[in-house]
């Protein structure tokens, strides 16, 4: 055999101990020492000694393998008939990197007992074997103790032959930690033919490490059953003569204690409960929500049934209940209802699979109320109960299993790290013991060489188990002289002692103790499958109260282990730094340990071996609290440089943290050995810290951290409330600190309290009960959450009114982490419904971050909820499965979604594989589409969509991830394309299985983080929401996105929609610049004056609400290609990869410029022209009305947002975030001061020419991604037309023109169009500049084609008189004569005939406008007393202050020449014989419907007085040097006006002086 062959071999043999834990050093040294077993091997087969039998006794004499060949195809048929028979789980579930060809593949394979342990010692015959010798082996030793007698050395011919069977260590290892024994005989007997070892399915997750169980208790469920009290087993003797006991599937207490109430908590809600069981998903239903903002009480709604010819229609009222309408549908179809149960019946919302609940008003379904708002049918399918599929419903076998954390942790995408094997550890541990006799039996002369051979057998013992070395190893190590694997001072310097067989006992003694020890230690920490004692035989510790310990808190550290090599190159000076906290608060001064440097022993560590000890004492300490141990260290200069520049560089580095609980989940101290692997320390991981050491990476650095121990537990015992806590009004206070404790309440939020808030707060805590919201505020100022203060805390927690469940949001964040606290939180938020909870779900998965403990109240509520509804089940799997990427949480998140599947039933458990398995696919093909060229994307996609095409031929249906009821059943691919921006998302079109619905559009993006794009749309759903329970119907569009992983996602697609780019690059490149392209677009479709104005209401609402949204959250990067506009007039933003002020910049320049986008277009929409109207102050009213509503719940949304400061969001990271949303919401103004503010910013939003320079230069950057397919289309025509279907045009003639009364102020002309076929001749009309955009669109389609010249449009003088149009419908006269009569491809085009086709409002002729109309003698003043507009004004009266706001004026009169006015108001309060009293408002500019929004104040006005006060307001036009005219005035006494409330009307301005009391 070559040299790289033999290399190629080994590579291959030992790379496979990789799962089993043993790191690539360590692999070396195991073939180094194989190499040398060989040879002593070798050597000892030439002694006369009598040869043993060999096999497989072990602990089961029946194994043989010499058996194996002829067993091997039974068995292995055997397995095969088992393989299908086992329960199929989901193999999907989280799976990112699935096989296209093992995708088909759904079943696990059988998980067979591990193969017997090979003897370490094979038995003789039975006629053989001495008696002596059998009762030593039969009869333990002390595991502490080495006897020599008791065992022969374990280098003998028959152990040499058994490992020649094996061929090397390796290959033992590998049989010892793979499948059943049957199939490994089979292996070994095709060895030869084998070749390479099988690689497992890259479909199955990744192994996870194999318990060791018997096969007459794999059958026993209860023995596989999580508890609190793990099952034992029978111990097996190893060749060591001590036991590694096998321990239950779920080794971790606290795990064990989570199924034990995952038990309880399935067994309240069985599977025959249809109420908390009813397998298919309930359409959202909200109890609590206010209708008054619904268009109608009285709805219309179409039935469907299958045996009807036709659907029945009925009026209903939204007030009724859904079985109501039940009966009604009956009562139609059958003449007798006493046979009939309505019960027995269910509507299905026809387009989604889920169901009205029966018992619920109609209109409280979330469908019912989009369909109102959106004008949809509402259309219903009646179903009986029994013919419902009911798939996801939990069955019989699912209650009867019980829950094991196991199977579900086996199908996720990250399990739990792999860690060594049992059967590996006593491979290891032999390897140990032989190398330990061999050092008792050596002589003098090879001392040296069996040192080195013992030293190597500890390190990879200890390499195996985490790379640890303790310090009694070290310490037992120190006996041995040195050796080239080992080199530190504190080592034998006489080596003549070894020469005393009592001296080298002691060696190995000692060294066996301290490698138990480790062995232990390790078992407890990375929750090994053995121990090496039994779980039973464990003393049970008695309990002492941590009130009685007023020791300080203290613990030896010893060193670091796993220290990199780049770390000892690169860094000096290590150390640590320890400080205890509670709720982020440190609660005593940090403690740090001595400077040290990289060690070498075994491995580099860095050693301190110092106690830490606290000025804190253990009884003071709350039971929440944390130990965080952060590492530091020097960097070392670089190489070259001075000792000046390296003193300068003395800042330290963090290198890594590590946090744990001083209290475990039974309330017990921490006592004993932990070890603790350090977290990276990176930028902005101080948000949420996990309680978790971190064992998940495998070059993680540990912490070895030494805990007093004692003869008892230390257990916290939380002490009961306080029998009296007192109880004031507010009202009792006196004004000024009414007014502090107003200020800090006004903060909505504890995140900026002032040590001084804090203060006060505690200290008029009791005068708080009425502020019912403000608990955070009061609790976040609690001085200390010691034992000792915790019966007053927990006094006014119970005394406290029950908190809204919105409110309770508050108590969730990381610095409330009393488990009374969360406890008293989550009890609140119970009576929140299922739809309401999902709107902040993902809100509650981030709080379990928060959660000191697996089991939390919080977990019980939620599981509990997803029991109870499919919906909620859907959507907590894939917020915990999205949560799985944050590597510190991974772990925790992993043992939830476990504890999700086991309290799901199978047919749930096997929809979400479906789920992920057709996630996977798309997110594929979305990778390939997105890496091709762009000219062969869409075959790309083509062939990429024939996947899952086979998906649904192996899965009849499966539901999108972006709603539960949307169940498709195939693919429509010819629908299929791809958007052409950076991420290329996937435009996908799904099959419905429901007959009755469309096809489910959805964009699917890859290579984009959603999860910012999916908080947005919750918080503007959030927003949505409480303008409709205050009445307020902003017609917003609300569309789904969902994340399913890191840069992968769903979005739902809204039909009829288009983004502004494509609207205003229908009138040119400079489309952005024109005020019109909206507008004209909304007439397209809508031509009748009735939609048009239901559009442009559309438009107004929800362009306020989108102002107010996008402002709010800080929305950036709006462009003209994230911002779109449905036919029914309804304006929406999608794309919010920039929120919270991070703007987008052109190098230093911003490119979000105004607050946010409102630009003349929209305007011109709202006025209806390009002057404002009394439109434009609706619009305004609306806005600030709505800024005021989400004012009022500023601590909803930053408790929203605050609670996901910890989920990994770039742009929400820290408090400096959540700062902007406090800022732009600015709680501590009135609502006349927010009013003002943000008039102001839609002025200015209004001015900005940098958003449509933005939109410009965005849609030049966009014409690169045009595609050569798409055809011009015109502007002002809603849709194409063909001469195959109007008829051949014969002849075109333009017969007049007329002055239109629209907004343009120009002429349209009437062209006269005859048909080939039709008698009669249409007229249709269009004007100058459609006939220039047909001719501009004619250019692009045809630009080699010779076109009829167009007429110029320049023209000297008035471009809009009679004159010039006379001229030009001559001119076109000939421009479309020519046009008809050119070539064919041109004259017969489709956009030609397009234009042609006659539009609504061709059918609607224009009034003839007078043009020649003599002027008549008009004077610009008007009469004395006549009315010459209104006024809107705010007066209110508070604490001697009476605030007057000038909102709106409309209807002023124009100036004396015709022009618009400069209005601004003055104000005078009269009697005011010395003018002192006048305040005027700024100027407008050239408009006669003015908006100021502006207060004007006067103070020091008594109540007495105010009665006989009477307003003067005056209107004038600023004219610059000249006199300013007045345009109307009003004189409104105060004797009528009720000062204790606020007044807001319209006031009459009159020419002359009049009074005016309305």
């Amino acid at each position: 055999m070559s040299v790289p062959q033999t290399h190629s071999d080994n590579e291959q043999r030992w790379g496979c101990l990789k799962p089993l834990g043993l790191s690539t050093h360590e692999l070396v040294l195991a073939e180094a020492l194989q190499m040398e077993y060989d040879a002593l091997s070798r050597l000892r087969q030439d002694k006369d000694r009598p040869a043993l039998q060999r096999g497989l006794s072990g602990s089961d004499p029946t194994l043989n393998l010499q058996s194996c060949p002829q067993n091997s195809s039974s068995s292995l048929l055997r397995n095969s008939q088992e393989s299908h028979q086992f329960t199929k789980e989901p193999v999907y579930i989280l799976s990112n990197s699935v096989k296209e060809t093992d995708m088909l593949s759904k079943s696990l394979p059988t998980h067979n007992p591990p193969p017997a342990i090979p003897p370490r010692i094979p038995l003789r015959d039975s006629d053989e074997l001495p008696s002596t010798h059998l009762q030593r082996r039969l009869v333990p030793r002390d595991v502490n103790v080495f006897t020599p007698e008791a065992d022969q050395p374990k280098l003998s011919v028959r152990t040499g032959d058994l490992l020649r069977e094996y061929q090397d260590l390796n290959d033992t290892l590998v049989k010892l930690n793979s499948g059943s024994s049957d199939t490994q005989c089979d292996r070994r007997s095709n060895r030869e033919t084998s070749g390479k070892p099988v690689a497992r399915s890259k479909t199955l997750p990744p192994q996870i490490p194999p318990r060791t169980l018997q096969p007459g208790l794999r059958k026993d469920k209860d023995n596989r059953r999580a508890s609190a009290n793990p099952v034992p087993y029978q111990p097996r003797l190893s060749g060591f003569a001590y036991e590694l006991f096998q321990v239950s599937d779920e080794r971790d207490e606290e795990v064990a204690a989570f199924c034990h109430m995952l038990d309880k908590l399935r067994s309240a809600y069985p599977c025959t409960d249809f109420s908390s069981n009813a397998g298919f998903v309930w359409s959202p239903a909200l109890t609590n929500q206010d209708h008054t903002c619904q268009h109608s009480r009285i709805v219309k709604v179409t039935v469907n049934k299958e045996n009807l010819r036709e659907p029945l229609t009925f009026n209903c009222d939204i007030s009724s209940t859904v079985d109501l309408l039940i009966y009604q549908t009956l009562l139609y179809m059958n003449d007798d209802l006493d046979q009939i149960d309505v019960e027995c019946y269910v509507l299905k919302v026809c387009g989604l699979e889920e169901f009205l609940q029966n018992h619920q008003m109609l209109g409280s379904h979330e469908y019912v109320q989009q369909c109102q708002r959106n004008d949809r049918e509402i259309l219903l399918k009646l179903m009986e109960r029994k013919d419902i599929c009911r798939q996801l419903a939990r069955m019989d076998e699912d209650d009867a299993t019980s829950s094991t954390m196991n199977q579900s942790l086996l199908l996720q995408e990250r399990p739990i790290k792999q860690i060594v094997t049992r059967e590996a550890m006593i491979l290891l541990l032999d390897t140990f013991h032989t190398e330990g006799e061999s050092f008792l039996l050596a002589q003098h002369s090879d001392f040296g060489h069996r040192v080195e051979r013992l030293v190597q057998s500890v390190k990879a013992l200890c390499s195996t188990l985490a790379s640890v070395e303790t310090p009694d190893i070290t310490e037992a190590l120190s006996l041995l002289p040195a050796c080239p694997c080992r080199l530190q001072p504190r080592v034998l310097k006489d080596v003549a002692v070894l020469d005393q067989i009592e001296y080298r006992e002691r060696v190995v003694e000692t060294l066996t103790a301290s490698i138990l020890d480790l062995v232990e230690l390790y078992c407890c920490t990375f929750k090994a499958n053995f121990h090496t004692a039994m779980q039973g035989s464990q003393r049970v510790a008695p309990t002492q109260e941590v009130l009685h310990i007023d020791s300080p808190l203290s613990f030896n550290v010893y060193a670091a282990h796993r220290i990199p090599i780049t770390w000892a190159t690169s860094y000096e000076h290590f150390y640590l730094s320890c400080s205890l906290n509670h709720g982020g608060v440190e609660l005593g001064p940090s403690q740090h340990t001595s400077k040290q440097s990289v060690s070498k022993y075994l491995f580099h560590l860095v050693v301190w071996d110092q106690r830490v000890t606290f000025p804190v004492q253990i009884n003071r300490l709350p039971r929440e609290a944390q130990l965080t141990v952060t590492l530091y260290a020097t960097p070392l200069p670089p190489p070259g440089s001075t000792d000046d520049k390296s003193r300068q560089r003395s800042n330290v580095e963090a290198l890594g943290w590590v946090t744990m609980p001083l209290f475990n989940f039974r309330r017990v101290l921490a006592c004993g050995r932990k070890l603790l692997g350090l977290w990276p320390s990176t930028p902005g991981d101080g948000n949420a810290r996990s309680s978790t050491p971190n064992f998940s990476q495998p070059d993680s650095v540990i912490l070895q951290v030494d805990f007093p121990t004692s003869s008892f537990d230390v257990v916290f015992t939380t002490p009961r409330a306080a029998d009296y806590s007192p109880k004031y009004e507010f009202s009792h206070l006196d004004q000024d600190s009414q007014r502090q404790l107003q200020e800090v309440l006004h903060k909505s939020s504890s995140f900026w309290l002032t040590p001084d808030n804090r203060k006060l707060m505690w200290e008029k805590r009791y005068f708080c009960y009425t502020e019912t919201s403000c608990l955070p505020l009061v609790l976040a100022s609690a001085p200390s959450w010691e034992w000792a203060c915790l019966p007053d805390i927990y006094a006014l927690l119970k005394q406290w009114t029950c908190m809204n469940h919105l409110d309770a949001l508050g108590l969730l964040h990381a610095i409330f982490p009393d488990q009374e606290v969360r406890h008293t939180a989550v009890r609140w938020m119970d009576s929140i419904s299922d739809p309401e909870l999902l709107d902040f779900l993902p809100q509650l998965v981030q709080a379990l971050k928060y959660e000191c403990y697996l089991d939390s109240p919080l977990v019980r509520f939620l599981l509990r909820r997803a029991i109870r509804d499919v919906r909620v089940a859907h959507y907590l799997f894939w917020l915990l499965k999205d949560a799985l990427q944050d590597s510190q949480f991974t772990v925790r998140y992993q043992y939830l979604l476990a504890a999700l599947l086991c309290c799901s039933g199978r047919g749930l458990r096997e929809e979400f594989d479906r789920q992920c398995w057709l996630v996977n696919i798309l997110a594929k093909v979305a990778q390939r589409v997105r890496e091709a060229s762009p000219s062969s994307r869409q075959g790309i996609l083509r062939e990429g969509l024939s996947e899952v095409q086979h998906f649904f031929k192996v899965n009849s249906s499966c539901r999108l991830p972006l709603n539960p009821g949307l169940l498709v059943k195939g693919i429509h691919i010819q629908a299929c394309s791809y958007f052409n921006s950076n991420a290329v998302p996937l435009k996908l079109s799904f099959l419905n299985v429901d007959s009755l619905g469309d096809n489910i559009e959805v964009i699917f993006k890859s290579g984009d983080d959603l999860r910012q794009d999916m908080l947005t749309l919750q918080i503007i759903r959030v927003m949505n929401k409480i303008w409709l329970q205050e009445g307020l119907n902003m017609r917003m569009v609300n569309f789904r996105c969902f994340s399913t992983g890191r840069g992968r996602g769903m979005v739902e697609m809204i039909p009829n929609a288009e983004t502004l780019r494509k609207i205003q690059v229908e009138h040119g490149v400079t489309g952005s610049f024109k005020d019109r392209p909206l507008a004209d677009w909304l007439q397209k479709h809508n031509p009748s004056e009735d939609e048009y104005e239901k559009a442009v209401e559309n438009f107004i609402y929800s362009c306020a609400g989108c102002c107010v949204a996008t402002y709010i959250l800080g929305i950036c990067d709006r462009h003209n290609d994230n911002i779109m506009l449905r036919t029914s007039g309804h304006m929406f933003h999608i794309d919010f990869g920039k929120f919270l002020g991070h703007a987008q910049m052109f190098g230093n320049i911003k490119r979000d410029r105004a607050p946010f986008v409102f630009t003349s277009d929209m305007a011109y929409v709202i006025n209806g022209g390009d002057k404002p109207s009394s439109r434009f102050h609706d619009f305004v009213d609306l806005c600030c009305e709505a800024y005021n509503l989400i004012r009022k719940h500023t601590h909803l949304f930053l408790n929203l947002l605050g609670l996901m400061l910890s989920c990994g969001i770039p742009e929400l990271s820290d408090l400096q975030d959540l700062k902007y949303v406090y800022d732009a919401l600015r709680p501590q103004d009135s609502e006349a001061d927010a009013t003002m503010y943000f008039t102001r910013l839609i002025e200015s939003s209004l001015g900005s020419v940098a958003t449509k320079l933005n939109f410009f230069i965005h849609s030049l950057a966009q014409m690169k991604f045009a595609s050569t397919e798409e055809k011009p289309c015109l502007s002002f025509a809603p849709q194409g037309h063909t001469m195959k279907v109007d008829g051949l045009i014969k002849n075109l003639f333009v017969c007049g023109h007329v002055k239109t009364s629209n907004s343009s102020k120009g002429y349209s002309y009437m062209i006269k169009v005859q048909r080939e076929g039709q008698p009669q001749s249409a007229v249709v009309q269009r004007s100058f500049e459609e006939f220039h955009e047909l001719h501009t669109k004619l250019r692009l389609l045809f630009p080699s084609s010779k076109l009829p010249r167009f007429p110029s449009r320049f023209v000297f003088g008035r471009s809009r008189g009679e004159a010039v149009a006379d001229r030009r419908k001559d001119e076109l006269n000939g421009y479309v004569w020519h046009l008809i009569h050119t070539t064919p491809e041109v004259a017969q085009c489709d956009l030609i005939y397009t234009f042609f086709h006659p539009l609504p409002r061709d059918e609607r002729p224009e009034k003839l406008v007078n043009v020649t109309q003599p002027k008549s003698d008009m004077t610009w003043a008007p009469p004395v007393g006549q009315i010459c507009g209104e006024v809107k004004l705010s007066i209110s009266y508070k604490t001697d202050k009476l605030c007057i706001m000038v909102m709106h004026i409309r209807g002023l009169p124009p100036l004396q020449d015709g022009a618009d006015p400069n209005p601004y108001v003055k104000l005078y309060l009269l009697p005011d014989p010395q003018k002192t009293s006048k305040r005027k408002t700024k100027a407008a500019r050239r408009t006669r419907n003015p908006t100021y929004n502006e207060m004007l104040v006067y103070d020091g006005i008594p109540r007495g007085d105010l009665e006989q006060r009477v307003i003067h307001l005056r209107v004038l036009s600023e004219e610059g040097f000249w006199e300013n005219p007045l345009l109307g005035e009003t004189r409104i006494p105060l004797s009528e006006f009720d000062s204790n409330h606020q007044k807001v009307d319209w006031y009459q301005l009159n020419s002359g002086s009049q009074d005016v009391t309305r």
